[in-house]
């Protein structure tokens, strides 16, 4: 694997060389290879890269990752756009991807109040909601029965006080639709794990809704296997703390802890999450570095993701999976999010595709 490497001479000289790990398996430099015996690495996967449309970026994919979750294409506006109509086409390519690269998918997501298919917004019957919620879950998680290793069966149903979200769900079928959903899911797929996801579940009061809803699963006597920390943290604000208490927490309900969306924003905003509607007006601050990150930008990142790793091999035994939210920072979803068109830097590779000190400091904590 040609690997562009950084020498360091400080953080204020970067050396650049293409080089060629020789003498060894360049699999041991993959970020999958180097965390095989901890957890899984995963990343989200666009409809251009699951048609491996562009060569180098595919390359980077089946080197470094071997669990994969959709960022769009199961989610339901786009897999069932019509009433009685689904479209299994991106998804099952996503599937044949997997089966070709030994990519495991993680399905993401049966029930979410976002990305809705547009007919939604026309039913005010709560008969014609609880029905296609029943047969969208049945449809969809038995289509890919035996074919998705897991399923985010809800995702972000949480306020930030831990209250439910007031979605249409919660609106037409009442506050046990979460553990209906995951009834439904168990039934249409039993061997496959089924999640609860969302973003700033790590939060003291967010993290207790979500663990009174893991209980209240597990007490109707309905399977639940993990709870997903999406992990969209900011540059020096990465709370390790919260974090460390939420593993251990959730963990002790007898569920795996995953992190499922993870990048670090280097751009200013004023607060943390994931809410996909928050949208913040575009000035000239909010797009500080076109032209690359300033060195002290880089290595706060890296010292980031350095400090997250190595709390997260600390509890190795508690987390299953880590996945990037997205491949390259070409393709992150920040550089639209909460402002459209900024330069954003939160992953491991840039967009050249070449491994960032962020990198080197995560896969160095095994080597």
């Amino acid at each position: 694997m040609k690997i562009k490497t950084f020498i360091l001479l400080g953080w204020g000289v970067l050396l650049f060389s293409n080089f060629t790990y020789q003498g060894q398996d360049s699999e041991a430099l993959s970020l999958k290879e180097a965390f095989k015996n901890d957890f899984a690495i995963g990343t989200a996967l666009n409809s251009w890269q699951i048609e491996e449309r562009n060569p180098a970026v595919n390359e980077l994919i089946i080197q470094n990752f071997n669990v994969a979750t959709p960022e769009n294409v199961m989610k339901s506006a786009l897999l069932h756009p019509k009433w009685d109509t689904y479209d299994f086409r991106m998804g099952d390519k996503l599937v044949e991807y997997g089966n070709k690269h030994h990519i495991k998918i993680n399905g993401h997501t049966l029930i979410w109040h976002s990305q809705l298919p547009a007919f939604i917004r026309q039913i005010q019957s709560k008969d014609s909601i609880r029905t296609f919620f029943t047969d969208h879950i049945k449809t969809v998680a038995g289509h890919y029965k035996g074919q998705v290793f897991s399923w985010d069966v809800v995702n972000e149903a949480l306020n930030e006080d831990g209250t439910l979200r007031n979605s249409v769900f919660l609106q037409k079928l009442g506050e046990d639709y979460i553990t209906e959903a995951f009834r439904l899911a168990q039934e249409a797929t039993p061997n496959t794990e089924l999640y609860y996801n969302d973003y700033n579940n790590e939060q003291p009061a967010k993290r207790a809704g979500c663990i009174n809803l893991v209980k209240k699963i597990k007490n109707a006597g309905v399977r639940i296997d993990g709870v997903g920390i999406q992990g969209h943290w900011h540059l020096g604000k990465v709370p390790l703390k919260d974090i460390e208490e939420s593993i251990l927490q959730y963990s002790a309900l007898g569920v795996k802890v995953m992190i499922t969306e993870l990048d670090i924003e280097v751009l200013p905003r004023n607060f943390q999450g994931a809410d996909v509607n928050q949208r913040l007006a575009n000035t000239s601050e909010s797009n500080p570095y076109t032209n690359g990150l300033p060195d002290t930008v880089q290595q706060q990142l890296a010292n980031d993701y350095e400090a997250l790793f190595k709390l997260l091999l600390k509890h190795k035994d508690k987390v299953s999976r880590v996945t990037f939210w997205g491949v390259t920072d070409a393709d992150s979803w920040l550089n639209n999010w909460p402002i459209r068109g900024r330069t954003n830097y939160p992953l491991l590779f840039d967009r050249n595709n070449q491994p960032k000190p962020a990198y080197f400091k995560v896969i160095g904590l095994k080597q």
